[in-house]
Order: C-alpha cells, then structure tokens, then sequence
C-alpha cells in the first residue's frame, strides 16, 4: 500500500508533520517564510522540502500528497487584533492556500489532495459579522451555504457541497492529549474530504491518542498537572502554580475594575492562558505550605514546548546546531498548533484512508 503523504502551508515550526509522522504519514514538503520556524523545522524533518512563499507556488507544480494542512495567519480574524478579518493582508493568505489545493486537484485530475485541513482562532466564527467562516465553508465545498437560523455559527457542524465534505469542531487543547494539557487554547479545526463523505468521522469520532512526548529530565513546569497528592503523602515538597490572566489584569488595572483585577488571579487548578507569540505568561510559584516564599516568574521556552504537547526542546536548536533565542521560541510556540489536537485529527484521517 502506498504511504500517505502530506504537504504544511503555513508550516511554522512543523506541528502537522510531526503529528502526521507519529501515524506512519509521511511529509513531503513545508511553505514557511519566517527565518527561525524554517530553521527549527529542517532540524527535525531533513528530507522534507522547503518551498518557501505560499504566494509564489502554484499547486500544479509542487508535489501532490495526499493531505495539505495549513494554519493560516489568524491576526485579522482574532478577537485581540483590529478584526479586519479574511480582507486583511494577513488572514487573507487564507484564498493563497485555496488556490494551491485548487490547482494541485486540477493537475492530478481530482485525486490529490484527498483530505485538507485548515486551524485558526475561535474568532473566524464571528469576524466580519459572521461572514468570513461562512466564506471559508464555501471556499472549500465550492457551494452556496446559508448562515444558520441563529445568525452564529455552532462550534461543531458540517456541510456538504459540490466537491467537498466539510466538517469543524472548536477544540481547546486543555482537554486532550494523555495526560491532557493545562493550557487554555481555543482552535477552529476544519476538514475538507474531496473523495468521500468521511469528514465528520475523522472530527468528531473518539479514538485513542499516542501518550504525549516524553518531557525528560530538565527543570520546569511538566506537560500535565500532577493530581492532588499531598507533600506529606510523597515524602518530598509539592509545587503549587497559579497561571495569571495577564491581559485581563492590564486592562483591569488601567480602566480601574477591581473586581476584574482580582478575578485575574489564577487558582492552582485554572489552565494556563493561551500562549500568545507576542507575550509571554506569567505565574505564581510556591511549595506547599510555604507561600510566603512564593515567587512570580515567566514561562520558560521548556514550559511553552509542555505546553503545546511537544517534544523538550522542540524549538531550542536550528538544523545547525545554533541554539535558539528564548524569545524567538516563545514567539514560535505562540504561533504553533497544539500537538494532541493536530494528532488527534491525522489518527482520524490515518483511520479513514487506509481502512
């Protein structure tokens, strides 16, 4: 049987490849333009191409595989952002993608790619009065579909239209992976199956994931939380963190809200607040027992990389060995896609084509 093959547009620091490879899918190729993500990527994929600009490719020229994944630039379409939405000169790189999996299935006479994926923030529901998401669903079935009754789009669904099945599921990386995560990260996944009706089952059908990456021996925040055991039960101290809502806190404290404020303090149970790539958290660290001596610090780039699920030191070293800035990883990893969620999704598509 021929091995399943798959293409990143927007590749970042390769969370699709390495998902697609711990399910036996091999990647080909990557689009990335970003200096240090390249970098980090050609370190852990060596034999996949790098093609460079999503602009200048055509899809009738690169190698055709049998998956394209791309997490298109989200700044236009997030809620933190000025909400230009698909018309902005970032989000809209969107059509870019579109266009490549159009002329890929033209050259290939419909077979390649079979199965697309795209992942952005939560806010593609609701930019441009609800419009754009309405506009990604066409852009992939190539058919008219009508907003729902409701006027807001649900956070599962699917459509199907003249050359595709499409399915979406929200996911927040907080609830998956084994151990599951502790960050709060919210992700529109959609899923496009051009040769069959499949797309629902490869979204929403529960299966199991691979154990995350081992996080090996380095001090820092592990991948989960551990349960509630006390110190006395372990015979050693137990850490306690508590995450901030560091912008909540910000704005509480400039428009003077001093409830907002206090809500702002994390608890020892709250998820870590989504990794963003142009800040990085903070928290609070104790012993039990010993808050007195608590101190506040940043997450380290170790801690982001636990984070999103990934291999320790998935960012720290470029394909030449360099070691990379920590505020070039964190910025990389605030960028990146959640390795459970992507896993998740290239299990259900492993699933689905080989039967």
């Amino acid at each position: 049987m021929m091995s399943l093959t798959l293409g990143s547009l927007f590749d970042g620091i390769g969370v699709f490849p390495l998902a697609a490879s711990r399910h036996g899918i091999i990647p080909v190729w990557a689009s990335e333009i970003e200096k240090v993500p390249i970098s980090i990527t050609k370190r852990h994929f060596p034999d996949m191409l790098h093609l460079g600009d999503i602009t200048k490719l055509k899809g009738s020229e690169i190698p055709p595989v049998h998956i394209i994944t791309f997490g298109s630039p989200c700044q236009n379409l997030s809620t933190i952002g000025f909400r230009e939405g698909l018309a902005g000169s970032k989000s809209g790189l969107f059509y870019h993608a579109i266009r490549i999996i159009k002329e890929m299935r033209c050259a290939t006479n419909g077979i390649f790619p079979v199965i697309a994926v795209w992942e952005n923030v939560a806010g593609a529901f609701s930019s441009n009065h609800r419009l754009d998401f309405k506009f990604v669903l066409e852009s992939f079935t190539d058919s008219e579909i009508p907003m729902p009754d409701s006027g807001r789009w649900a956070k599962c669904g699917m459509v199907r239209g003249s050359v595709a099945d499409v399915c979406w599921r929200l996911l927040d990386a907080q609830y998956w992976g084994e151990p599951s995560l502790v960050q709060r990260r919210k992700r529109v996944f959609v899923v496009a199956d051009f040769g069959g009706q499949r797309a629902a089952e490869i979204l929403l059908k529960s299966r199991q994931l691979y154990p995350l990456p081992d996080t090996g021996t380095e001090s820092g925040l592990s991948s989960a939380r551990a349960g509630g055991i006390s110190a006395a039960e372990t015979g050693r101290e137990i850490p306690v963190l508590c995450p901030f809502e560091e912008r909540r806190m910000r704005s509480c404290a400039k428009s003077g809200d001093i409830p907002g404020f206090l809500r702002s303090f994390g608890r020892s149970d709250d998820p870590f607040p989504t990794l963003l790539a142009g800040a990085v958290n903070i928290f609070s660290f104790w012993y039990e027992g010993k808050e007195k001596d608590g101190v506040i610090r940043y997450l380290t780039p170790l801690e982001c990389e636990r984070l999103m699920g990934l291999p320790d030191n998935w960012t720290k070293y470029d394909y030449l060995g360099k070691q990379t800035s920590a505020n070039a990883r964190c910025t990389a990893l605030g960028n990146a896609i959640a390795l459970p969620c992507a896993e998740y999704i290239m299990a259900g598509i492993k699933e689905v084509l080989e039967g």
